[in-house]
């Protein structure tokens, strides 16, 4: 049995796209009302609203424990900064299950990635543990248009039993062991994607652009490099694919509050009127602290923090950044 662990756009969709499969499934939702609401109405009440579910196939809790203990295999899909929060609730040994991080961010006490945090907080083996990229919007999976996800395990058959878990008539999946890689790369394009929408506030043309991407496509090569010695193909769609969907599409929310950056929005500002998590701003700070170990060289994303964080004007920022291009 399946459990879906969250309860926003993207454990909506990936609840979607495993029914698909599976004649049932467990999703823990964080509050009794949503649940009531959802079974009344077909849909997530605050998620996704053109996609209809049948509830009768969907054991709902807001226990996260019952859900944990009545499922084998958990697709963990909570915002990155409430994934510790939500996990610190968890009273049982869950060391036997086995874990799909659909998480786009890192564990914000400590900067650790999720994968990891999995492994040496709960002690679940590595080859137990998987993690979701590629260029996959959750609203276009509600719409069912066709999407592309890499699932990446250090198991490559638990990888590929995954990939045909997942995958539907409108969802293409790929296996991959390249864990580290794909991680920091659904980190890092939310960072990058914030870059994108204030270039576009700042009048940035298409130009610039491009080359504002092919650049930060190179910070995640030397980053991912620095920490892995995998072997990658850094223009596989589970990196390039999910950069450049994160980057240019109008669903993003990442690149959404760029562009309120950019037109003079504060951090707060921002954040207040979009209701939404940006997760790339949480995922500047952490690859900001986590590059201090490792001396990498990502100028984009050292100029997203120094914006975010330390309140330095986005025009001046960018301006001395397309000075370090090629």
């Amino acid at each position: 049995m399946i459990g879906i662990l969250g309860s926003g756009s993207w454990a909506t969709a990936l609840a979607k796209i495993v029914l698909t499969n599976n004649d049932e499934i467990n999703w823990y939702i964080r509050k009794q009302e949503t649940i009531d609401e959802f079974i009344e109405n077909r849909r997530n009440p605050n998620h996704l609203e053109l996609a209809y579910f049948d509830t009768s196939k969907i054991n709902f809790s807001c226990d996260i424990n019952y859900v944990i203990e009545q499922s084998d295999v958990l697709i963990l899909a909570i915002p990155s900064p409430y994934v510790k929060l939500s996990l610190d609730d968890i009273t049982i040994d869950i060391s036997g299950k086995k874990v799909i991080s659909a998480v786009k961010g890192m564990i914000a006490d400590g900067n650790i990635r999720v994968t990891e945090y999995l492994n040496k907080h709960f002690n679940i083996p590595n080859d137990h543990i998987g993690i979701v990229a590629g260029p996959c919007h959750a609203e276009e999976i509600a719409l069912e248009r066709l999407s592309y996800l890499t699932i990446g395990c250090t198991d490559i058959k638990q990888s590929q039993e995954w990939c045909e878990m997942m995958s539907t008539k409108y969802v293409h999946t790929t296996p991959s062991n390249d864990v580290i890689g794909l991680e920091f790369s659904s980190v890092m394009k939310n960072i990058y994607a914030i870059a994108m929408g204030m270039c576009k506030s700042l009048h940035y043309g298409d130009n610039f652009l491009a080359v504002l991407l092919t650049n930060a496509m190179h910070e995640i090569m030397r980053f991912a490099n620095a920490t892995s010695d995998i072997q990658r193909d850094i223009i596989h769609s589970g990196y390039l694919g999910d950069v450049l969907v994160t980057a240019y599409s109008n669903f993003s929310r990442n690149r959404q509050f760029g562009q309120m950056i950019g037109m003079g929005y504060s951090v707060k500002a921002a954040q207040t009127e979009m209701e939404m998590v940006a997760e790339g701003y949480y995922g500047t700070k952490a690859i900001h602290v986590l590059n201090k170990q490792l001396g990498v060289d990502i100028p984009i994303a050292e100029a997203m923090y120094q914006i975010l964080y330390n309140r330095k004007s986005p025009k001046m920022t960018i301006k001395e950044l397309t000075q370090k291009f090629q």
